[in-house]
């Protein structure tokens, strides 16, 4: 007997500044319909997914921002999506900005059940970007002004019949993020991102924006047999070109469904949880293969350095 799990990525097209959140939650529950006539146990959705990527522009006082934030989950915009989710019997995943009772400015992703529980909310680790206004950019990239890098880790979660994991955008560049979650025997990996074609600090990455994101994510999955569902928003949002090609990637690391466009599109795959016991139990055997007392530099030092002898060149 397989453990089956139809699973939805709902990529969304752009998100226009004046886009309001009762706007964008109406393009959720659509996606949501379309998740239920497909019939998918869950619908993941991006990244700051209820606002425009906001971290693109960048403000004296922070506080002026303070209206992409989320205060509570649910809250009064989005209870409709957590009222419809569970009537329907259909889990999801939401990303969005959230300003805390401390304070704290996070990226998070909120995980819930099919009965409308909330699983997790996890913190985005890997901030990219930078801190400090740059006016020579054509447009910001300023999330390390915006959020805090996430202070729990990578968790994984019992749900949905299986082991769930999550991580957000930047985080899917680094193997670390993978490998702490298949080290807790994660099934499943859900990630939201916002990608723009146009990378500042090296343009000649622009053309391999669609390449490194499938490189990424599929080899994160083959490496640790584990399902990864990487969701996106593009288009063209507020005059910058965002990536797209949402997709779902079997523990072989082979993609088995992806977007075809950068608008709102629902891609749906049958997941077999099964399936990953077939790589975590031969060639990702951890327990049998590896040498954590090989790997001590991966938590005991942060920067490169360079190894002893002459320096060539």
């Amino acid at each position: 007997m397989t453990r089956m799990l139809t699973v939805g990525a709902a990529q969304l097209g752009p998100i226009q500044k004046e886009h309001t959140r009762e706007e964008v939650v109406q393009r959720l529950l659509a996606l949501l319909a379309q998740g239920a006539e497909r019939g998918c146990d869950i619908v993941v959705f991006p990244e700051l997914a209820l606002t425009t990527f906001f971290p693109r522009w960048f403000v004296e006082d922070i506080s002026e921002a303070d209206h992409y934030y989320e205060r509570s989950m649910p809250n009064e915009a989005t209870q409709p999506l957590f009222d419809e989710a569970k009537r329907l019997g259909i889990g999801f995943c939401l990303g969005y900005a959230l300003l805390d009772d401390d304070g704290h400015r996070w990226n998070v992703q909120t995980l819930v059940e099919r009965d409308g529980t909330i699983v997790a909310t996890y913190r985005k680790c890997h901030i990219p970007g930078h801190q400090e206004h740059q006016p020579d950019r054509p447009f910001q990239h300023a999330e390390r002004y915006y959020f805090e890098p996430g202070d729990e880790g990578f968790g994984v979660w019992k749900a949905f019949g299986g082991n769930v994991g999550m991580m957000i955008c930047n985080d899917r560049r680094w193997p670390e993020s993978y490998r702490v979650m298949g080290l807790q025997s994660v099934e499943m990996i859900l990630c939201g991102y916002n990608t723009p074609i146009h990378y500042v600090p090296d343009p000649s990455q622009d053309i391999l924006q669609g390449f490194h994101n499938s490189l990424v994510l599929q080899s994160g999955a083959y490496q640790n047999g584990t399902w990864v569902v990487g969701v996106a928003k593009g288009g063209v949002e507020e005059g910058v070109i965002g990536l797209g090609q949402s997709c779902i990637i079997a523990p072989s690391g082979q993609i088995v469904a992806q977007a075809l466009t950068t608008d709102d599109e629902l891609i749906v795959a049958n997941c077999d949880l099964d399936w990953c016991a077939r790589y975590k139990d031969t060639l990702f055997d951890f327990d049998l293969y590896r040498r954590p007392e090989l790997y001590g530099r991966i938590t005991e030092q942060r920067g490169a350095v360079q190894p002893e002898g002459p320096q060539y060149g």
